[in-house]
């Protein structure tokens, strides 16, 4: 399998080198956290001549001895080396029963720069909290970006590649293989393993018809405004009894294991951000044309699944924009900044267009406003909003 650096991971882990928190690698299942983890210790080899790495993989027999947190401590302990810098790194942590005992009394001593990967159901951003109060930094793994997929094959043709991502998506795994069977085989099976092995056994979910249902749901329904006594009444209707609440939670562990992101609904004009009726984003594609193949082809939804995620992979604060009934696919808050977003397939239709403009002027603000769609086009302005083709703003 190729490798290629994950250069703006690999930036945010430089960055916080040498600081006192805890680094923490977290993403979905297979979206290369150990190989980001490996890359950023070749890196540190290259720089720092003072270096002492103590490197632990609990997927690797040789650390068996190690699943207890008193004898991972003690390990430790011993690799420690004065008048260096110590560099501490645990690939899978989760896999040692009460690691964090271990790891916060290392962290008390302030002798080691400390990184820690782990499952994405069982190293959760909510465990974090109370595992490690106040004493960590966590660092959001996607699947590869556009431009990742762009450098991984070297294709010089934007709009072409563009096309081939959409299906294909960034799990990196598939593309070894060179048939679409084979690609979707692996992806299904990453999401079976994820869904099945991590979330339903952490949660201890055991309506598994119910949660297959769900995620078939949540994949046809990117994009679309969610409420879940709705999801409730169509799985229902499949013949699978459950009720709201069970499949709120089902929700919330797919959420918390990176399949979905959760996006509320932000009221443009109050300024408020609103409790119910939120949109749900699959963190890659891929997996969606893996679960339901090609008989879902909205692709305004599929384009503005692109921008969920992409937004979120650039660390931004997203909400769906409601105003006067109408609705903006995003509001971006970055700081004190705004930037307000349409996403839509082809706006060649001039009554398409009006459709995507109208509510972006209705805003009377001066942030920023944007319609990202498909021009295949260098970038034009329209009564003060940005146009912009989704393949060009995805590499911008």
């Amino acid at each position: 399998m190729k490798i290629i650096e994950r250069e703006t991971y690999l930036k945010e882990l430089i960055e916080l080198k040498g600081t006192p928190e805890i680094k923490i690698i977290t993403g979905v299942r297979r979206s290369g956290k150990s190989f980001l983890l490996n890359q950023y210790i070749d890196y540190i080899k290259k720089t720092d001549k003072k270096n002492n790495i103590i490197f632990i993989n609990f997927n690797k027999i040789a650390y068996d001895d190690l699943k207890d947190y008193k004898k991972l401590y003690n390990f430790i302990k011993d690799k420690y080396l004065p008048n260096k810098n110590n560099y501490l790194f645990i690939d899978e942590v989760q896999l040692c029963p009460k690691f964090e005992i271990a790891i916060n009394d290392l962290f008390d001593s302030k002798k080691y720069d400390i990184y820690l990967t782990g499952s994405n159901a069982f190293l959760l951003s909510s465990d974090l909290a109370t595992l490690f109060t106040g004493r960590y930094m966590e660092i959001k793994v996607f699947p590869f970006s556009f431009k990742e997929y762009l450098k991984y094959f070297g294709n010089s043709d934007v709009y072409q590649s563009f096309d081939k991502y959409v299906q294909e998506g960034g799990f990196a795994g598939s593309y070894v293989y060179s048939g679409a069977k084979r690609k979707k085989d692996y992806i299904n099976n990453v999401i079976d393993v994820i869904v099945l092995k991590d979330i339903m056994k952490k949660n201890n979910v055991s309506n598994q018809s119910a949660m297959s249902n769900l995620v078939d749901y949540m994949f046809d329904n990117i994009g679309n405004i969610t409420s879940l006594r709705n999801i409730t009444r169509v799985i229902n209707n499949n013949d699978v009894s459950v009720d709201h609440k069970t499949i709120g939670n089902y929700a919330k562990f797919l959420c918390e294991g990176f399949v979905f992101y959760k996006v509320k609904r932000y009221d443009i004009k109050g300024g408020g951000y609103l409790s119910t009726n939120e949109k749900y984003y699959t963190v890659d594609l891929g997996a969606r044309y893996a679960r339901l193949g090609n008989r879902y082809n909205d692709y305004g939804r599929v384009y503005e699944n692109i921008v969920a995620i992409e937004l979120l992979r650039r660390g931004l604060d997203i909400y769906v924009g409601t105003l006067y009934q109408k609705e903006v696919d995003f509001v971006v808050m970055d700081g004190e900044n705004k930037t307000y977003i349409q996403v839509c397939d082809d706006i060649s239709n001039p009554e398409t267009f009006k459709r995507e403009y109208s509510p972006l002027l209705s805003i009377k603000d001066a942030h920023e406003k944007v319609i990202i769609t498909r021009t295949k086009h260098p970038p034009y302005q329209f009564r003060g909003i940005k146009i912009i083709d989704i393949a060009d703003w995805l590499l911008h």
